[in-house]
């Protein structure tokens, strides 16, 4: 049923419409916010004995993709082991995706919570996610990508076998929708890696990462920047790596498309939008970076975000002052060439 016909009527049409529209937004927020909770209560509890025993979450960020959202249910649902939660974080989506998750969690074939916000961004939503996933391990998968059938089986038999405390989690392969590797595999003696070893020594292409759940919550949060909505993934992982590998998994694990409405797609958009949010993981990697050249490239990143931001402590602010110094005409030019390319987007 949709959310108007939830709503008292006047007149033959919902009381909101009668309100301000800045009142109506945050009536429907607030009804919507009030639904999800409702719906996770349910789920919870018509799954809790069943979700104690299982091992992983799958969660799933999502702002508007009711369009796309069904290829992970549909895919989760063909699992040939169903030892899994799936989490929706529903960061603030407008369309009918509480229809569409309340359908399937009255089919009952997977384990689904769901998690309803404001709309804050990827990075808040795997925030939200970290802080309600309680099983042993955990992946995300975007809302236009879906897991091959055998996905979740291949995961917790790799596990069972090979995972100790030593290691962080997994990190698998990922393909097309047509079942072409992205990248590189691992090479076959590879047993355990770290992501940025991985891709220091000439590996390619995105990977999936697995992570034990109590490994990823020893550490910091992404933070939230007021007015935007993205910080690098890759602050968590990049932490991670200092502490513990990763068992290499040489099994696809996720099929992915990148669609023009991603953010892989709109990078330069992405650096005029959210400046703060990217100066700040360019300070992680000028000390995390696990060759000069990288960090070189990241102090020259810094500068250009950091003018893009409008900050004029940015080199007082460096870890790496003579970096970002030395780094300082790049940047600049950097900046000059962001600025080109998105006003050409626009």
């Amino acid at each position: 049923m949709g959310m108007r016909n939830r709503e008292s009527a006047l007149y033959g049409k919902p009381t909101h419409w009668l309100l301000p529209t800045n009142s109506r937004c945050r009536l429907r927020h607030c009804e919507k916010r009030r639904m999800a909770s409702e719906l996770l209560f349910r789920t919870m509890e018509q799954n809790k004995i069943e979700t104690d025993k299982k091992t992983l979450t799958i969660f799933t960020p999502t702002y508007n993709r009711a369009y796309t959202l069904h290829l992970g249910y549909e895919a989760l649902s063909r699992q040939t082991c169903k030892d899994f939660i799936w989490l929706i974080v529903d960061d603030g989506s407008t369309d009918d995706t509480l229809e569409w998750v309340e359908k399937w969690i009255a089919e009952r074939k997977i384990d689904i919570r769901y998690h309803y916000q404001e709309n804050q961004g990827m990075h808040a939503a795997h925030n939200t996610a970290y802080r309600l996933i309680d099983t042993e391990l955990n992946t995300c998968v975007d809302s236009d990508d879906y897991m091959p059938d055998d996905a979740v089986e291949k995961i917790i038999t790799f596990w069972n076998a090979h995972g100790s405390k030593e290691v962080a989690g997994i990190i698998g392969l990922d393909a097309d929708f047509q079942g072409n590797l992205i990248g590189t595999p691992f090479p076959y003696e590879c047993r355990r890696t770290t992501l940025g070893g991985f891709y220091a020594q000439g590996g390619r292409g995105d990977k999936k990462l697995v992570y034990r759940t109590d490994v990823i919550k020893q550490y910091p949060e992404y933070p939230i920047f007021e007015g935007e909505k993205y910080v690098s993934l890759g602050y968590k992982y990049q932490l991670i790596d200092q502490d513990y590998p990763l068992l290499a998994l040489n099994e696809v694990l996720v099929n992915v498309e990148y669609r023009p409405d991603g953010s892989s797609l709109n990078m330069y958009r992405q650096y005029i939008r959210n400046p703060r949010g990217f100066a700040f993981i360019r300070k992680s990697s000028m000390q995390l970076a696990p060759t000069s050249q990288r960090r070189f490239i990241e102090a020259m990143h810094y500068v250009a975000d950091s003018l893009l931001a409008r900050n004029p402590h940015f080199l007082s602010e460096s870890p790496r002052k003579w970096l970002t110094l030395s780094a300082l005409l790049p940047g600049i030019t950097w900046y000059g060439y962001i600025r080109y390319k998105a006003r050409k987007l626009s």
